[in-house]
């Protein structure tokens, strides 16, 4: 097709009002995206100056897409979707048009480069270096450092192992970019171009150095020459003509993302070599030369960058806050804090508390938009970039690692703060400043909680100096009250009506008209109910309390908000009861509202994705404080199964984990298992088969429960037939030569359920599945598989022993199967314990194991004469003997440490032992069923009786 017809079709499919003809154009374009020289022709219309921009958008967007899907399939057996003839092409043309199309077109060719140079360098496009080379040094300066900042970021990350052709681009490339570097320094009135390029060879330097420092570098005339540079535009003021007033468009303006990434560089490269004490031996001279000619240095021309903050100059946030780093992490070397030292006192109350204050920004954030003033505050990704955060981080550091000489002094300034906020007239009381005293209180708690004399003061300053904040004028210091409140609500009180003032105003802090408050009184109040004491303080208000709860949730989305419901719900048990079912209405509505969010953002820090999650987790602990009550589950089902369906498919990937952790709930608790829940067997099976074999243990559960108390459905229903679906799914997986043995040890787990819960009825299945066990043992090769495996065998010899037998022997494979087994259970380990057959860390934590393997032999020994050869018989015999006095011996050392606990706790005493270390599926599913089973229990403790009096054991036998 030529470049005009296929021009029309794309302005038809992305701009045509006529609903059919864009459907028909979209046809048209995914009938001719495999034909030969069609990524070609994208790409031409893509950079051809002559086309319409809206058309040249949609043949970026569609080659960018089409690259990105099939340049490099994930699948190496799939056919390829691109000739090597277009690759070599696009590989051709691409380098030359990327950089001479218009910044909207460039984003998206970039990333189609990006992609390519990642998936074809070096092998694929070996000239890739040589052209990045050639055009260094002909002055398409820009082109080749664009690519090389594609290039040098490919390795940013990678292991040492992945890094090698890091070496050959430095060795390549670094001499002529030291060279331009030098020569754009010496420009005088720079223009914006020139800081494009210099922020480019600062972006490739980093992304060079950002985990190991190349080996060229370690030449000190090689490394002096590149300091130089960085020291210069460091120390060098940001041209203050053309600097936009916006201050948006202000912070990521050329100059100061320049200096932004030379602060970045010198920061690495002291986090790296700044103490020579940590290096390695060959590293040590060059560690020791950079710390005696550049950290001072450094640190010296970052004091000097932040005294523009205390003149009332401008700053970006990114940069103080990196500032701010290098001078934390240079607090514990005494060498740089002597430097620090005589600077220190202007540095702490003159720029980095106002830091700590709250400022305009802040004001007007607060006021306009108060739902962005929140979502900025309780970001981590913010954090990253708040001078604020790393301010409060250098005080932390100070009187952490320098507290003796700067924890008085600080104190002694918050206090002054305190108390002139205190003593001046309310038109001229210092908000803004008690606000950054209330956050230094509130951030140094722990270091104030264990020191003296001020830990003994913690309850009269929260009296005298928070407390009253929370009926403030203004509305940040309420927020501020609540928080610091929160901060310190696990100290101990002398008074208890303190603690009790603070919790009620925390509470009524929740309904204050200022959104900002409200958060913060929630967030503090998850720290008033784990200290509370008496929850008959709470328990009245319970009620209203989870009103304005669910008020807040519908206007913020934020997981910490989640955090506490988890803690009340905690808190409360089972007397959330009445609750529960208002509740879980609230969190799935909540949860369809962060999904909504989260689906339409593309933000990395995705608020409404952690939200949801954390609503699908408190969900989980509703229905643990309920498990007591089988009949809510009934009533809750309704509300939470949508979730579950729609959570359960490639849709739910990112929530899988806590929707399984629902589902097992409600097919434990529930009085019985509802149609309904049944649905999700088939999106289990379907995601176990297709992506989520990571999540095995996690589904084994509910499907477990499907078996175990769903039975009568389990066996009887056709449609869909459950028990075919399970042998498929377990088939598939369990013949697959490339899944590992770790990633299969459910499978084993689930047939045992079946056979267990299925007695007598399940003949049909016992040689597919022995079948499928014993090809798998043949090729297992980890023992906790392999002893799974024999398990199954085991459960099967007890399910039906003549039918199991009579398979094996048909199968040729009856003394194979034995053999492996008997040779298992005389394994020893080198402390003389056995190998297998264990589910834990030690042989004595769990009796699952040889209760099957026990039951199973045992079947053999019922069985009429003549359908096992004498001499197996015998093996078996001593084998099943051996196993009875092992399990009795378990059975009394159970006791004993039981007896142990107990009575640690009389005494008011904790166990050390962690009794439940053993890789078990939790308190739902298959064990909760096995070790129940008390007949079986009791005939193997009258067993291993008799066993010990006819060896004459000298142990006792009382069981």
């Amino acid at each position: 097709m030529d470049l005009p017809s296929l021009a029309l079709i794309l302005r038809a499919a992305a701009l045509s009002p006529n609903p059919d003809e864009r459907k028909a154009s979209e046809l048209q374009l995914n009938q001719l995206q495999h034909t030969p020289q069609h990524l070609v022709r994208l790409l031409q219309i893509a950079v051809d100056g002559n086309c319409d921009m809206a058309v040249r958008q949609i043949s970026s967007i569609q080659f960018k897409n089409f690259i990105a899907k099939n340049w490099s399939p994930d699948d190496s057996g799939e056919q390829p979707m691109i000739l090597q003839s277009d690759k070599e092409l696009v590989r051709d043309n691409i380098l030359v048009y990327v950089t001479q199309v218009p910044t909207l077109l460039r984003s998206q060719l970039g990333e189609s480069l990006k992609t390519i140079i990642y998936a074809d360098y070096p092998e694929q496009w070996p000239r890739l270096l040589d052209w990045v080379k050639y055009n260094l040094q002909n002055q398409q300066i820009y082109g080749a450092l664009f690519v090389l900042r594609i290039l040098s970021r490919k390795y940013e990350f990678k292991s040492d192992e992945e890094r090698t052709p890091v070496s050959r681009i430095v060795e390549e490339t670094f001499p002529l970019l030291l060279t331009i570097f030098n020569g754009l320094i010496q420009i005088e009135n720079p223009s914006l171009e020139i800081a494009e390029l210099m922020k480019l060879i600062c972006k490739i330097f980093w992304s060079s150095i950002y985990l190991e420092l190349p080996k060229q570098l370690f030449d000190i005339n090689v490394f002096n020459a590149w300091m130089v540079l960085f020291l210069s535009v460091s120390e060098r003021p940001v041209p203050v003509e053309g600097q936009p007033m916006d201050p948006e468009l202000r912070k990521s303006w050329g100059w100061w993302k320049v200096k932004k990434w030379t602060v970045h560089i010198l920061n690495r490269i002291y986090s790296r070599f700044g103490d020579p004490k940590l290096q390695t031996p060959e590293n040590k001279p060059f560690a020791q030369m950079f710390q005696k000619n550049y950290a001072g240095r450094i640190l010296e021309g970052h004091l000097n960058c932040l005294n523009t903050i205390r003149v009332g100059g401008y700053l970006p946030d990114r940069v103080t806050n990196l500032l701010l780093q290098y001078l934390s992490n240079s607090i514990s070397k005494s060498s740089m804090y002597k430097l620090l030292l005589p600077r220190l006192d202007v540095l702490l109350f003159e720029i980095v508390f106002p830091l700590m204050c709250f400022n305009d920004s802040d004001q007007k954030l607060w006021e306009e938009d108060p739902h962005e003033y929140v979502r900025k505050g309780y970001n981590i990704i913010e954090d990253l970039y708040s001078p604020r955060t790393a301010s409060m981080d250098f005080v932390n550091e100070l009187v952490r690692k320098r507290g003796k000489d700067n924890l008085p002094k600080f104190v002694q300034f918050v206090v002054g703060i305190f108390r002139s906020y205190y003593e001046a007239p309310a038109e001229h009381k210092p908000y803004r400043q008690k606000d950054g005293a209330m956050l230094a209180v509130g951030a140094l708690c722990d270091k104030l909680k264990q020191t003296d004399p001020y830990k003994s003061e913690l309850e009269h300053m929260l009296v005298q100096h928070i407390f009253p904040e929370f009926s403030s004028p203004a509305g940040h210091l309420r927020a501020k009250a609540a928080w610091v409140a929160g901060q310190y609500a696990h100290i101990n009180f002398s008074d208890q009506n303190n603690f009790r003032k603070a919790l009620h105003s925390v509470v009524s802090g929740m309904r204050d008209p200022d959104l900002p408050v409200r958060v913060d009184s929630v967030f503090a109040l998850r720290s008033f109910v784990e200290a509370c004491k008496d929850l008959n303080e709470i328990r009245p208000i319970l009620p209203q309390l989870l009103d304005e709860f669910f008020k807040l949730m519908n206007e913020v989305e934020n997981e910490d908000l989640v955090f506490t419901l988890e803690t009340i719900v905690d808190k409360f048990g089972e007397e959330m009861a009445p609750y529960a079912f208002g509740l879980c209405q609230n969190l799935a509505a909540a949860f369809w509202r962060c999904l909504n969010t989260s689906e339409a953002s593309d933000d990395l820090d995705d608020v409404g994705a952690l939200a949801a999650v954390g609503c699908l987790r408190a969900i989980s602990t509703i229905l643990e404080s309920v498990s007591s009550l089988p009949q809510l589950f009934v009533e809750i089902e309704k509300t939470i199964l949508p979730i579950m369906q729609k959570m359960l498919t490639a849709d739910g990937q990112d929530v899988f984990e806590e929707v399984l952790e629902i589902a097992s709930y409600m097919t434990f608790y529930s009085p019985n298992i509802s149609l309904g829940m049944w649905s999700l067997w088939p999106l289990m099976v379907e995601a176990l088969v297709d992506w989520a074999i990571d999540f095995f243990p996690n589904i084994l559960v509910p499907m477990d429960n499907f078996i175990s108390r769903g039975t009568a459905h389990f066996l009887t229903c056709k449609e869909p037939d459950y028990q075919q679906s399970l042998f498929t799914v377990l088939s598939t997986l369990m013949t697959d030569r490339n899944i590992e043995d770790s990633d299969i040890e459910s499978a084993p787990k689930l047939i045992e359920v079946v056979f267990q819960n299925c007695k007598g009825q399940v003949d049909q299945w016992v040689e597919p599945y022995l079948r499928l066990t014993i090809d798998r043992l043949q090729r297992a090769e980890t023992s906790y598989l392999k002893s799974l495996l024999i398990q199954v065998v085991a459960n099967m010899l007890y399910y039906n022993p003549g039918l199991t037998l009579g398979v094996l022997h048909n199968t040729g494979l009856a003394s194979t199967v034995f053999d492996h087994w008997f040779q298992m259970l005389q394994q020893k380990r080198k402390s003389g314990l056995p190998a297998n057959f264990k589910r834990g860390c030690s042989f004595y934590t769990r009796e699952h194991d040889k209760k099957v393997c026990c039951l199973g032999l045992t079947s053999l020994l019922a069985l009429p004469g003549g359908q096992f050869p004498d001499e197996a018989l015998q093996r078996v015999f001593r084998a099943t003997l051996d196993l009875l006095v092992a399990y009795k011996n378990q059975i009394a050392e159970a006791a004993k440490e039981t007896e142990v606990d107990y009575e640690n706790e009389l005494n008011g005493l904790e166990s050390d032992e962690d009794d439940d270390d053993d890789g078990s599926d939790g308190e739902m599913g298959m064990d909760d069923t096995e070790e129940g089973d008390e007949a079986e229990s009791k005939k193997l403790k009258k067993l291993a009786a008799q066993v010990c009096q006819m060896l004459f054991i000298d142990i006792p036998c009382q069981l």
